[in-house]
């Protein structure tokens, strides 16, 4: 194909961008208006790179499922490949003879290696090729400190965020779009091997999950006209079910942010709703720009100790301890709750997922990197930069973050945050009958309270693992032995 080709078809190749709605991509493609043909490839590189776990397998099945339907109702194929991405698209390009290939960027090491290798490649036949932003309110690289470098902190990276005003506003959903009327060959989704089999494990997930973009749009519909009000009170209450649980449908990018934030920030005005609960939202919506400008800037973060000091911290291997605190069976309730719910539903209340990430990290001093892994494979919304970040914060290596003496007590977090206890009864129901004041330390309550309760420690519900006083003294001699050294 010649460099003078100006003509013929426009491929649009879809990776976490699985919508029709504000996507850059498509409209672009509706702009050119050539025959149209959407790709996704599940790159030979995803397994090596871990970019989808057993979770987001599940949720990649049933979105390409709903975006397929989208495409085809618009007239435009999807095809569906699985190998190395340069090869695959350059096998469409040839099939089709299309001219251009649109793509939204990804801002990952390995994304953004696999894009510039492709991009070249497809230049260098002549074929044109566009890259969009679909999936950040702003480009790592747009936002500065006074200095010129990147944001380390995220208060002051809100800051500049928030002063560069409102995002621009999303696009509507394509209406009408040529597609290619002789598509090339296209594997089935099934043939993707995504979904469990033998054993299914996927139960939860699908009684608690719509994915799809038209799932998304109904959940944020829902959080607006539910819950949004009690967002900033609330949101630490994993009993309130206050948070939006949007998180996985903005991984995969069926919902935008840009779209998360208009539609909140139309939906305060319109309902009078104070300034309280819009910005918190919206300040939360921020942390996950933040992880994504860490990422870009330092681009080691999923791997490395984002401070270098921590290179030297005295991890333990306790492959039984890991195994406890994976299956909930640490012998700390609230710890054991979100780890059940995050089993059965893929999701973790936020509130908890650092109550649980600590507990890991600083009782049972087990690396960061092995409880990000467990996340990656167990989320639904498993998201390179926030995993990553968010780990890394709660150890204390990271940029931001919480210092390694403050060490979360996982009996007093669930007193203050899950008071009720209505969260841990429903996730640890062995111990659903005992009363407030032992539902946390089930270890200090009266052999009467149990017996009554029906709780037998070390059969219905195990011992803890650790002691926590004792624990969190070994993790804070670990921490200033790492201060003595540097």
């Amino acid at each position: 194909m010649s460099s003078s080709q100006i003509d013929g078809a426009t491929v649009i190749w879809f990776r976490d961008d699985l919508r029709i709605a504000d996507n850059p991509s498509v409209c672009k493609a509706a702009e050119i208006g050539y025959p149209a043909l959407a790709c996704f490839i599940l790159e030979d590189c995803d397994a090596k790179l871990g970019r989808y776990g057993g979770a987001t397998k599940w949720w990649l099945y049933h979105s390409l499922s709903r975006l397929r339907e989208a495409l085809t109702e618009l007239g435009v194929p999807l095809v569906v490949r699985k190998g190395d991405a340069a090869s695959e698209l350059m096998q469409i390009v040839k099939e089709t003879g299309a001219s251009t290939v649109l793509w939204n960027r990804r801002y990952d090491p390995a994304g953004i290696e696999t894009d510039k290798a492709v991009k070249s490649a497809l230049k260098d036949e002549g074929i044109a090729v566009e890259s969009f932003n679909a999936n950040l309110l702003t480009e790592p690289w747009e936002i500065e400190t006074s200095s010129g470098g990147p944001f380390r902190v995220y208060t002051p990276f809100w800051r500049a965020l928030r002063q560069r005003g409102e995002p621009p506003a999303p696009t509507p959903a394509i209406r009408k779009l040529a597609g290619l009327n002789d598509p090339p060959e296209s594997l089935s989704i099934d043939d993707l091997a995504l979904l469990p089999r033998k054993p299914d494990w996927a139960g939860g997930l699908r009684e608690t999950w719509t994915p799809g973009e038209a799932g998304a749009q109904a959940r944020m519909r829902d959080f607006l006209e539910s819950t949004f009000e009690r967002y900033a009170a609330e949101r630490d209450l994993p009993g309130s079910s206050a948070t939006s649980m949007i998180s996985p449908h903005l991984r995969f990018g069926e919902i935008s942010p840009r779209q998360i934030w208009h539609a909140a920030c139309h939906h305060a005005a319109r309902e009078g709703i104070a300034d309280k609960p819009l910005e918190k939202f919206l300040s939360e919506l921020a942390w996950r720009e933040f992880s994504y400008h860490l990422l870009f800037h330092f681009p080691s973060l999923p791997g490395e100790n984002y401070q270098s000091k921590f290179d030297c911290f005295p991890w333990k291997d306790d492959d039984a301890a890991f195994g406890a605190w994976s299956m909930g069976r640490t012998g700390y309730p609230i710890v054991d709750a979100g780890m059940r719910e995050l089993w059965h539903t893929g999701y973790m209340h936020n509130r908890v997922r650092m109550v649980v990430a600590s507990f890991l990290i600083k009782h049972l001093m087990i690396d960061w990197r092995k409880g990000a892994a467990w996340f990656r494979d167990t989320l639904v919304d498993a998201d390179i930069a926030n995993n990553s970040a968010s780990w890394q914060w709660v150890a204390g290596c990271g940029a931001d973050a919480a210092p390694y003496f403050r060490i979360f007590n996982p009996i007093t977090q669930g007193e203050k945050f899950d008071a009720d206890g209505v969260y841990t009864r429903r996730w640890v129901p062995e111990l659903s009958s005992l009363p407030n004041e032992y539902l946390f330390r089930p270890f200090d309550a009266p052999q009467n309270v149990l017996k009554k309760a029906g709780v037998e420690l070390g059969e219905t519900y195990p011992h803890p693992l650790v002691d926590h006083s004792k624990a969190r003294v070994r993790a804070l001699d670990a921490f200033h032995s790492l201060s003595s050294a540097a």
